[in-house]
Parts: structure tokens; C-alpha cells; sequence
């Protein structure tokens, strides 16, 4: 157990006034709640609760501990709060780069709802299909299709796009209907390559 999880410990048992109680209350072990208070007193080298069969009571460097362990919990608490507002209500300005077919068809229908739920965000988007540095342009994410060749980026999977390999009935006529992936190799095509 880290110092930060022995210290909430610590605390639960002075608020509660019970090793039992505040195991319950963590949804620890006794023992192992016995465990850490050993094994704080030990780091400290000071005896910070009075142990008696009914009764737990902090000792005056038990109190002192307690007041200074509550700061820090509410500091920290305070610190993580913060964060978790900001990431769920984010604001400032967002770069994305999108290739154009696939915005078009993913990303532009759902516009108005993701505005919706993150008013305080201002999009800025452009589209292309250009392998994008994103640290140099200060681009923070695209869309595009295939693989990321970029390793050190942190790529997910946000569709499953079918692709189908079309010809006119006219090509058919003139070249043949290919019936193997050998057979494509001498067909004539429009390709798309993208990056």
C-alpha cells in the first residue's frame, strides 16, 4: 500500500475510532489495516494511535499526523476535482484535419451534437489527405483511413469503412470479367491511393 492509500487508512481510523469500522468502511481486511498502521508507525518511528480493546485514540503525534494527512487528502482530492471538470467540460481551441470522404460521411453528421455537448470547444477543421506533422502544425488529431505510419502516435479505430472494386459494363465487354486476384493485374483501373 502507497503512503497516500496508508495515510487515508490512518485517517478512517481516527475519524471512526475503530480498526474494524474503518476496514469496513474501505473495504479492506482488518488485517491488512493493521498491517499499514504497523508499517506507518515503523516509516515514522512514532506510535500515532492508542490501542485499547474498546477504544482507538490518537496519541498527540497521532493528532498532529491526522490534521496534516487531512490537508493533504483535500489538497489532492481538490487537485484531481479540478481535473476531472476540465476533461469532462473541455474548452479552448481543437485542430482536427479530416480527409474529406470520410468527414463527409463520418464526422460532419454528428457535428452539431458533439458542438452541442462541448460548447466551450472551437473547432477548427481542415481537410486533406497529406501525411500532417502533427506536433510541427499543431494539428491535435486526424481522421484517415488505413494504418498510422507513425509510430509515437496514439491511433484508434473509429469506423470499418467496405471497400468494393467496381467496372462498367462496357470494361467487362472489352477486357473480361476478372475471376481471380491474378486477373485483376492486367486490368486497366482507376486507382485511389491514399495516405
Amino acid at each position: 500500500m502507497d503512503r497516500f492509500d496508508a495515510m487515508q487508512v490512518f485517517v478512517r481510523i481516527v475519524e471512526l475510532k475503530s480498526f474494524t469500522q474503518a476496514a469496513d468502511d474501505l473495504q479492506l481486511p482488518r488485517a491488512t489495516v493493521t498491517h499499514t498502521i504497523q508499517q506507518l508507525e515503523k516509516r515514522l518511528g512514532v506510535r500515532l494511535l492508542h490501542r485499547t480493546t474498546r477504544q482507538v485514540s490518537a496519541t498527540l503525534d497521532g493528532e498532529a499526523y491526522y490534521l496534516r494527512c487531512q490537508r493533504l487528502i483535500a489538497d489532492l482530492e481538490e487537485a484531481e476535482s479540478a481535473f476531472s471538470q476540465s476533461a469532462a467540460k473541455p474548452k479552448g481551441k481543437l485542430r482536427v484535419d479530416l480527409q474529406g470522404t470520410l468527414a463527409l460521411h463520418f464526422l460532419l453528421p454528428q457535428l452539431g451534437g458533439f458542438c452541442e455537448r462541448y460548447p466551450d470547444l472551437e473547432l477548427e477543421i481542415g481537410l486533406g489527405d497529406r501525411l500532417v506533422d502533427l506536433v510541427r502544425e499543431s494539428v491535435d488529431c486526424v481522421l484517415r483511413a488505413g494504418e498510422p505510419r507513425e509510430s509515437s502516435m496514439v491511433g484508434r479505430r473509429v469506423a470499418l469503412l467496405e471497400q468494393v472494386t467496381c467496372a462498367s459494363a462496357a470494361h467487362i465487354e472489352r477486357h473480361g470479367e476478372p475471376t481471380t486476384l491474378e486477373a485483376f493485374r492486367g486490368q486497366r483501373a482507376v486507382n485511389y491511393a491514399g495516405s
